[in-house]
């Protein structure tokens, strides 16, 4: 039950901006353990003077095309779950979007099932085997 934010520039299309939400969600459902119908994002498009980041802290160089994905994610992914949809996410925005790895930013959250409702205000409980 991930939520993801992407930030990134304006200047997107509609049909490019499509392409990078299937994009998340097949790395998230491949690489992630998320059911295919477990889909919540929101993709804000910000000018330039909104946006505020180091070009080079802990990356080769970012451009104006530097793209941050915040995941508010309900359960616990091992390491190598994290490392694969890493990988995953950004080469497979480089192959589809050509965006430069340098330029993907990822910061997975953790929270438990009772921070959720998904509606009727009503607390999310999963179902206990």
């Amino acid at each position: 039950m991930p939520f993801t934010r992407i930030t990134l520039r304006q200047g997107y299309s509609d049909a490019q901006l499509a392409q990078l939400s299937d994009i998340l969600h097949r790395c998230l459902t491949e690489e992630f353990a998320v059911p295919p119908d477990d889909r919540f994002q929101v993709i804000e498009t910000l000018p330039a003077n909104q946006r505020v980041f180091s070009r080079h802290y802990l990356s080769g160089a970012r451009s104006d095309d530097f793209m941050l994905f915040q995941i508010i994610a309900g359960k616990p992914r091992t390491r190598t779950q994290k490392q694969n949809f890493y990988r995953a996410l950004s080469e497979r925005l480089q192959q589809e979007l050509s965006i430069n790895p340098d330029d993907v930013m990822v910061i997975v959250q953790n929270n438990q099932s009772d921070d959720w409702s998904f509606s009727n205000g009503e607390i999310y409980a999963p179902q206990r085997r």
